[in-house]
């Protein structure tokens, strides 16, 4: 039984887990995108638009023929349903009575932020049983007001509430507009709707982070969730699997206790790789910072909500991944109109890896990043440090020759 694994064979075991290591991970076409979710356990959504949004993103960085109409006839033939993970996401129906603890604990939650009014809720949910799916916009506002939180209209205020609490689902969704409908309309006739327990949802957590990372921490999973109760259900699930053989745990300098699947502790990873990657801020491999800090040695923080004058990066900058090293990040926009894609401030980081490694990985990937976000041609504005400016042009220019 092995008992010790370095830094370096924890990040190609997280990477490969990921599905970063290889060009089709899990397969081609439609069928990619559900295997990738399966296997991720969730995919966030985010309304961010400066480039393609995070949940096409990691998909497509994943799955190279990715297209985003997938995702959304995947939530109309009810194999994805949208709901909470940690944030807003996409989860496969097949997990969905995972969800059911946290929807009928907001039902029971009077004083829940989406404090909507019952009168409203029950029009809704009538007219919605009456008259079908609806979209937000359909109800008519009792308020002209717009914008701020505080100024939601009541009917949004009760659809948000219905549908964090169960009663209604999204059924289709064309871009960011959500269309919902009641939920025993929209869930399959054969899914199973039996209730967790919180030892049954702790256990699905566990086993959901060690399929989508190789390996967990005990402050991995409980990220983001409150009480003394859930590190108490990990710890106990982490001692059974541990006593059946199922895990692993060990100890690595300069990191919390890992655990292992024991049939990953004598897998043979695969050769290492000269990919480049540009990782959405919300990639699933990368959304808990510390663990990367601590793993690679990077840290990365999303600066679009840091005042202008206060950023390091830039406002909306992508890690840049080779093999299994990350080597900077990129400030960048795509100017849909114009169909140039705009590297603002690229940075790179880790310069013990020769520019002549990675600059045409790295000019071969922007291009395909560039036609993704819808875009025909890109710019190279600014690159720190500077004297690596004429090597990436060369780079650029002789690319395709």
């Amino acid at each position: 039984m092995k008992e010790y694994l370095s830094i370096s064979q924890l990040r190609s075991l997280t990477l490969e887990s990921q599905g970063l290591t290889k060009t089709f991970p899990f397969g081609t076409g439609k069928g990619a995108v559900l295997n990738a979710l399966e296997h991720l356990g969730y995919l966030q959504i985010d309304t961010l638009a400066v480039v393609e949004r995070a949940h096409h993103h990691t998909l497509w960085t994943r799955n190279p023929d990715y297209k985003a109409e997938y995702l959304d006839e995947l939530v109309k033939e009810r194999k994805v349903f949208e709901y909470w993970f940690h944030a807003a996401s996409y989860l496969p129906m097949k997990d969905f009575r995972y969800a059911l603890p946290q929807m009928s604990a907001i039902k029971r939650d009077a004083s829940h932020y989406y404090n909507a009014d019952p009168k409203v809720m029950k029009y809704v949910m009538d007219t919605i049983r009456a008259e079908g799916s609806k979209k937000a916009r359909d109800f008519q506002s009792e308020s002209k007001k717009t914008g701020e939180w505080g100024s939601w209209n009541p009917t949004k205020i009760a659809i948000e509430r219905l549908f964090l609490q169960g009663d209604i689902m999204i059924c289709e969704r064309n871009g960011m507009q959500k269309t919902y409908n009641i939920t025993e309309r929209v869930l399959p006739k054969d899914i199973d709707l039996t209730e967790p327990d919180s030892m049954e949802f702790t256990e699905y957590l566990v086993k959901t982070y060690l399929r989508a990372y190789g390996f967990t921490t005990v402050k991995q999973i409980t990220h983001l969730k409150k009480g003394e109760k859930i590190r108490k259900d990990v710890n106990e699930v982490l001692k059974v699997m541990l006593e059946e053989g199922l895990i692993q745990k060990m100890n690595i300098e300069g990191m919390p206790s890992v655990f292992i699947q024991s049939h990953l502790t004598k897998k043979v990873l695969s050769k290492k790789h000269s990919h480049i990657r540009f990782l959405s801020p919300f990639d699933n491999s990368i959304i808990h910072r510390d663990r990367i800090e601590q793993l690679f040695n990077f840290e990365y923080r999303l600066e679009c909500y840091t005042p202008k004058e206060k950023r390091r990066y830039g406002y909306f900058c992508l890690p840049i991944l080779f093999g299994d090293t990350f080597i900077g990040r990129m400030d960048c926009k795509a100017h849909r109109k114009e169909k140039r894609f705009e590297i603002i401030h690229l940075h790179i980081e880790n310069q013990n890896i020769a520019i002549e490694l990675w600059a045409q990985p790295f000019v071969e990937e922007l291009k395909r990043f560039t036609s993704f976000n819808g875009c025909k041609s890109f710019i190279l504005t600014k690159v720190s440090p500077q004297k690596l400016t004429d090597t990436l042009k060369h780079a650029i220019k002789n690319h395709g020759k």
